[in-house]
Order: structure tokens, then sequence, then C-alpha cells
């Protein structure tokens, strides 16, 4: 029988999120965790993608993750061309901004011109660098929220790689660049892949196999980026050790090769 913290995150799926009047109990669970592990700092932003629920009514639902108690921060939620993400403000600024200081982003060249990917040149690195500026500068403001609360802004971002800038937000270890001046399209079609899945139990709601991270890195720049991934994985462990919502990390990897790659 369902616990009844689980029946109330069912409820608070159904009754504000659009098109989840049949959401499973599994789906609630795990879209509260996905969340919790924002709240806690285990990670600094989650892209929201169960359905296709608008800013207000995600707003709505969190507040209620606020009232059962379930998530105790400041929450902020930003909106990017019709991409909403759920962000802890002050993790996620202190990780932008150590980037902004660092000529090293990790990026990975998958331009569709290219044979294989590489690694993004030096020359990109002050167009990222100003980028990634803006968009502390969207954030910051939101930085004092009071515990408890939920912010939401909006930005147009008509210069920005998302694929890159997203994957600055989600903090993971290696993120994709390509040259939008050029098309959308990647190079990474039947390119081995690494992939990296990160999955922890939920014991703040009992729930089990929570997906914590999931990206991919090409195998031909695995090599040259291995000794960053491994301070990466350092990293989210001492994270890991500093809540108490989440246990049995583990860090999951596999080769894939696959007909097309979206980013």
């Amino acid at each position: 029988m369902a616990s009844s913290l689980h029946k109330d995150l069912l409820s608070a799926a159904r009754n504000h999120l659009k098109h989840t009047k049949r959401m499973s109990m599994m789906a609630a669970l795990n879209l509260a965790a996905e969340i919790l592990a924002v709240d806690c700092g285990l990670k600094p932003c989650f892209l929201y993608d169960y359905t296709t629920s608008g800013v207000q009514q995600i707003c709505s639902y969190l507040k209620e993750l606020q009232h059962i108690g379930l998530i105790v921060g400041h929450l902020h939620i930003l909106n990017v061309e019709e991409n909403i993400l759920i962000i802890n403000v002050t993790k996620a600024v202190s990780y932008l901004e150590t980037l902004l200081h660092s000529q090293d982003l990790h990026l990975i060249d998958v331009s569709n011109n290219l044979s294989q990917p590489m690694l993004v040149s030096s020359d990109q690195v002050p167009q990222i660098h100003a980028h990634i500026a803006e968009l502390i500068a969207q954030i910051k403001p939101y930085q004092s929220g009071q515990p408890a609360s939920v912010s939401v802004g909006g930005v147009q971002s008509p210069e920005w790689n998302l694929c890159t800038m997203f994957g600055f937000l989600l903090q993971f270890p290696l993120a994709y660049w390509f040259d939008t001046a050029q098309d959308f399209e990647n190079c990474l079609s039947f390119m081995p892949l690494r992939l990296f899945t990160v999955r922890a139990n939920c014991s703040r709601i009992s729930h089990q196999r929570v997906q914590i991270y999931s990206f991919t890195v090409p195998e031909c720049v695995y090599q040259p980026m291995q000794m960053h991934l491994e301070d990466w994985s350092q990293n989210l462990r001492q994270a890991f050790e500093e809540q108490n919502h989440f246990t049995d990390l583990k860090i999951i990897t596999d080769t894939v090769t696959l007909p097309s790659v979206a980013l």
C-alpha cells in the first residue's frame, strides 16, 4: 500500500500539472525525487521534460511540494525559449562563476562538418564566457530568495547555444558545442559514445533507482578527459555525502552507438 507521502506526491502532480490525470505513482515519485535532488544541492538544475505543463502550473506544483514539506529551499523556474528549468540558484551561480574564470570549459565540438568530435578550440572561449556571464546576470538576482519560496523568470537567448548552456546549468562534466551559424545537426551519428548514468535510492520518499544524471562522452575524446571525469565523480560523491535524502549512489558506464543523437 502506498504511503501517505506517496499519495500526496501523486495528488500534487495530478492536480497541478498538465496531462497528468493518469500519471503513474512511479512517474510522480521520480519527478518529486529529481526536484528534491536540486533542492538538497545534489545537482544545481533540473530540465523539466515530463509533460507540456507551463510555468505557472509547475510553480503551483513546486509550492505544493513545499506545503507537503518535501522541499524546503528556494527554487527558481527559468523559462528559456519554452524550455523550463528548475534551479537551485545558489549552487548554479557558484558553479557558473567557476566556469567564468576557467580557460578550460571541457567542451566537445560536435559540429556537423567534423568527421568526429573534438575538443573546442580556445578561440571559442571568450564568446562562451560572455554567454555564461549573461546567464549569471539573469539568475543571480534570485539568489536572495527566501526559503520555501518559488520565483519565476524568463530569458530570450538568440545567440546562445542552448545545448551548451543547459549542459553548464545541469553541471555535466563535459558539454556539447556546435557551430549554430552552420546548422543544428551534429556528428554523433553512429559514433561510439560512453554513456554515464548516475542513480541513487531516494530514502526521503522510500523510492528506488532515481536517475540523478545521464550524459554521454564520445569515445574518441574520453582518454584526454578521463581525469576530469574522475574529478567530477569524486565531487559528486562528496556532495552525496553532504545530504541525507539519497542513498546507495551508483555511477554506471556503458558504450552505445546510435543512428542519431538529438541535442
